[in-house]
C-alpha cells in the first residue's frame, strides 16, 4: 500500500485508539474507587498495564514480522475494545485487573506494529514525517479522550468505558476493510531467522538509542505524575485549567509532530532532531521551576512538549534505518523501553516530589542531559551502523 494513501489511515486508527484510550483517564479513578480500590491498589491498576506492555510488546513486534502487521494490528486494537468491555462490567476489583492485564497483553500490539508498518511504506527519507505523523495522531487522540471521557461520566462512570470499547471496535473493522497489508509474503519468510531481539539490543551501538528512550520516558512520566500538584501549589491551579494546559502542550506537541519533525529529519537528519529536542526539553524543565501562574505554567509546559515532541518520533525512524530486517522487533523493543520508564518514573517523581517540589523537574534535567550525552556516544561510536534486530 503506497504511503499517501495508507499514512491518512494509519492516522485515523492511532487517533481513534487513543481517544478509545484517553477516555477513561480521567474516569478510572473514581470508578476503581468506587468498587472498591485503595490509592495503592490503583496505583498498581496503572502500573500491571504499563508492565504488561514491557513484557509484550516486543513480543507483538517479532509476530508481525512473521505474519504480517494488519493481522496484529486488528488484534490489538480488538483487546483494547475487550478491556474496555470488561471494564465496564466489573464488579470487583480482580475483574478490574483482569481486564487492564488483558488491556496491557493485547494492546501492546498497537503502537510498535504500527510504526513497523510505516517503516514498511515510508522511504529512508520519508520515515521521519511518518513516525511524525502517528506521533501526533497519538497525541491528538489524548487531547480528544480525556475530554469525551470528562462528558460521558456525567451520565455513569461505566459509560465511558462502553464508549472507548464502540471507538475501538469502530477502529477494528475500519482496519479490516481498507487498510492493506504492508509486509509481503518473501519479506516475512526472512525475517524468521532473526537473532532474540532482547539480546541483539544489547550489541552495538544501536543499544544507546534504546537507553536514551528510556531516560527520556522516565523525565516525562516524572514530570506527568508530579505536575499538577507542583502548579496547584505554585500557581493555585485547578483540575480544569489544568485540564487547558495539557490540552495546549498536547496541541502543540502534535504539531510539531505532524509538521515539522518530517521537514527537519529529511533536511538535517533525525540526530540533529534528537539532540534539538533534548535541548528544548532541557529548556522547559527549567523554565518549570519558576512557574507562578496559568499564563506561565501554559507557555512553560508547552516548550517542554514541544521538545518531548520532536523526540520520539525522530529516535524510531533512526532506529528502523538502522535495521534491514525485523522492522516490528525494533518498535516493541523501543516501546519496551518507552514503557519501563513509564512504571519507574512515576513513583521515582512522586519521591523526588516528596523531598522538594522541584526535584522531579532538576532530575529531568538531570536525565535529559544523560539522554544527550548517550546521543554523543551514539554517534562516536558511529551514528547509522546496520544491525540485526
Amino acid at each position: 500500500m503506497e504511503a499517501k494513501k495508507a499514512l491518512p489511515i494509519l492516522f485515523v486508527v492511532m487517533f481513534l485508539v487513543m481517544v478509545g484510550f484517553g477516555i477513561i483517564i480521567p474516569v478510572l479513578p473514581f470508578y476503581a474507587e468506587e468498587i472498591g480500590a485503595s490509592p495503592t491498589e490503583l496505583g498498581l491498576l496503572m502500573a500491571v498495564y504499563s508492565l504488561m506492555q514491557l513484557l509484550f510488546a516486543p513480543m507483538w513486534g517479532r509476530i508481525s514480522d512473521r505474519v504480517g502487521r494488519k493481522p496484529v494490528i486488528m488484534i490489538g486494537i480488538f483487546g483494547l475494545a475487550l478491556s474496555f468491555f470488561l471494564t465496564a462490567v466489573s464488579t470487583s476489583l480482580w475483574m478490574l485487573f483482569a481486564a487492564r492485564i488483558i488491556g496491557g497483553i493485547l494492546s501492546s500490539a498497537n503502537m510498535p506494529t504500527v510504526m513497523a508498518y510505516v517503516a514498511d511504506i515510508t522511504s529512508a527519507e520519508d520515515r521521519g514525517k511518518g513516525m511524525g505523523i502517528i506521533g501526533a495522531a497519538t497525541g491528538l487522540g489524548f487531547i480528544f479522550g480525556p475530554a469525551i471521557g470528562g462528558v460521558f461520566s456525567k451520565i455513569s462512570l461505566s459509560t465511558p468505558f462502553y464508549i472507548a470499547a464502540a471507538s475501538c471496535l469502530l477502529t477494528f473493522f475500519l482496519v479490516m476493510v481498507i487498510l492493506k497489508e504492508s509486509l509481503t509474503p518473501d519479506l516475512r519468510t526472512g525475517e524468521t531467522k532473526q537473532k532474540t531481539p532482547l539480546l541483539a539490543a544489547f550489541k552495538g551501538s544501536v543499544s544507546i538509542l534504546f537507553l536514551l528512550q528510556l531516560f527520556v520516558s522516565l523525565s516525562l512520566s516524572g514530570l506527568e505524575a508530579t505536575f499538577a500538584y507542583f502548579a496547584a501549589e505554585k500557581a493555585e491551579l485547578g483540575t480544569v485549567k489544568l485540564g487547558y494546559i495539557f490540552m495546549i502542550m498536547g496541541l502543540a506537541s502534535a504539531i510539531v509532530q505532524g509538521g515539522l519533525v518530517g521537514r527537519l529529519t529529511k533536511k538535517l537528519g533525525e540526530g540533529f532532531v534528537i539532540q534539538l529536542g533534548i535541548i528544548i526539553s532541557i529548556i522547559g524543565f527549567a523554565l518549570i521551576l519558576l512557574v507562578n501562574s496559568f499564563l506561565t505554567a501554559a507557555v512553560y509546559l508547552t516548550i517542554f512538549g514541544i521538545g518531548n515532541g520532536f523526540i520520539r518520533p525522530s529516535i524510531s525512524s533512526l532506529l528502523t534505518k538502522t535495521s534491514t530486517i525485523g522492522h516490528g522487533s525494533t518498535t516493541g523493543l523501543l516501546s519496551s523501553f518507552d514503557s519501563l520508564g513509564r512504571i519507574v518514573g512515576p513513583p521515582l517523581g512522586g519521591w523526588l516530589f516528596s523531598i522538594t517540589i522541584g526535584l522531579p523537574y532538576i532530575s529531568g534535567i538531570v536525565l535529559s542531559l544523560i539522554a544527550l550525552i548517550l546521543y554523543q556516544i551514539y554517534k562516536a561510536k558511529g551514528k547509522g551502523l546496520q544491525t540485526d534486530i
